[in-house]
């Protein structure tokens, strides 16, 4: 359950639950889900690349209530623009704007998993960074041959995308060979359509091309 105070805790310490144990606790969920951040980098092209200090599951907001099902008695906590940690009330169905859900099995328990939200309209997702960039839902993401669901590389690489970190220029690099020319030029369009001129341009244009 939900800590009944609003007293914001502290974001520190991180035991992020091994893949396979998130795995375990959402198969059990009637909704889509994806493994999401490096971790799905690595499903993808099925090898480790780096260490990971959190782990993450994406879910679309229309699905959202599904975590308090899956991660009942856990604490739920919302990080409500401008980023503040607040409890996730169950049942409450948290607004457009709030999309990270930080989850610990109890109040001196370390975060175990973080949530994101992302939007949808009909058979479709779009972007909560920009609505123009959308995709159908069949094609954000891809299954492992063990069958473990995670984000497609070319929509996990777009997020990574508006200020690439050490780390994701890792995941870029591990990523990129294994992206197909349709996941290449879809990438590469959403990266021009909301970032503008990107130092990633030039690696996913083909050989002669041009920028989409």
């Amino acid at each position: 359950m939900t800590p009944a105070a609003h007293v914001p805790p502290a974001l520190e310490p991180w035991e992020p639950a091994p893949l396979s144990t998130v795995v375990e606790w959402f198969a059990t969920a009637s909704v889509p889900w994806w493994i999401a951040g490096g971790h799905a980098i690595e499903l993808a092209v099925g090898r480790t690349v780096r260490a990971h200090g959190d782990i993450d599951v994406l879910l679309l907001r229309r699905d959202q209530l599904a975590v308090q099902e899956v991660l009942a008695g856990w604490e739920w906590w919302a990080a409500d623009p401008p980023g503040e940690l607040r409890p996730w009330a169950p049942g409450e169905v948290l607004p457009v704007g709030v999309h990270d859900i930080w989850c610990r099995p109890g109040p001196t328990a370390p975060w175990r998993l973080q949530v994101m939200l992302d939007e949808a309209e009909g058979g479709h997702w779009v972007s909560r960074r920009n609505p123009r960039v959308r995709r159908p839902l069949d094609l954000v993401g891809a299954r492992t041959p063990e069958g473990v669901p995670h984000l497609a590389p070319e929509v996990q690489l777009f997020y990574k995308a508006k200020q690439p970190r050490a780390k994701d220029e890792q995941d870029f690099a591990a990523a990129l060979p294994v992206l197909g020319a349709e996941q290449r030029r879809w990438l590469a369009g959403a990266v021009a359509a909301t970032y503008g001129d990107h130092p990633w341009d030039a690696e996913l244009r083909p050989p002669g091309g041009e920028r989409p």
